[in-house]
């Protein structure tokens, strides 16, 4: 399943007053459980789990945290584009401000698997990532990453 696949529209935001790393994945949280406190703090810990075992930094200013547990039947993706940068941890050093969290079912190993993989290879272009960047509104930044449902990145002039 594409990684376009498991976003929705109310996903994508511009993070204002991003914090730190744990505010980020807080936010993250919030928005991959629609805003219900009862899966949001459950996420929260696996996701921050998840970075203790190893930054999901990936470099160039991206990180993808991501976790998998008995939270939603579905994977699910949320996407924040952060006004200011966050230390992540990156291998590389730089701090984060395109943040692509994920959270999946237990058993679907192989399918979160193929996607972190969608998505490296997705945010390894450079074009893609400026683009990102230089979305000069949400709807811009939203129409950007819905429209890989496409197969192209048409979406680059936005």
């Amino acid at each position: 399943m594409p990684y376009t696949d498991l976003l929705a529209a109310d996903r994508i935001v511009l993070l204002v007053a991003p914090g730190n790393r744990d505010a980020v994945l807080d936010a993250a949280s919030r928005l991959l459980c629609d805003g219900s406190p009862s899966t949001t703090q459950a996420v929260a810990e696996a996701l921050r789990a998840r970075e203790h075992i190893g930054s999901t930094g990936i470099g160039h200013g991206v990180a993808i945290p991501h976790c998998r547990g008995n939270v939603h039947r579905e994977a699910r993706a949320a996407f924040l584009r952060l006004s200011a940068p966050v230390d992540f941890g990156a291998q590389d050093g730089e701090p984060v401000d395109l943040v692509f969290a994920m959270s999946a079912p237990a058993e679907g190993a192989q399918q979160h698997l193929e996607t972190l993989s969608e998505l490296a290879s997705a945010f390894a272009d450079a074009g893609f990532r400026d683009a990102l960047r230089g979305a000069r509104s949400l709807p811009a930044l939203r129409r950007l990453l819905l429209l890989q449902r496409a197969g192209g990145r048409e979406g680059r002039a936005a």
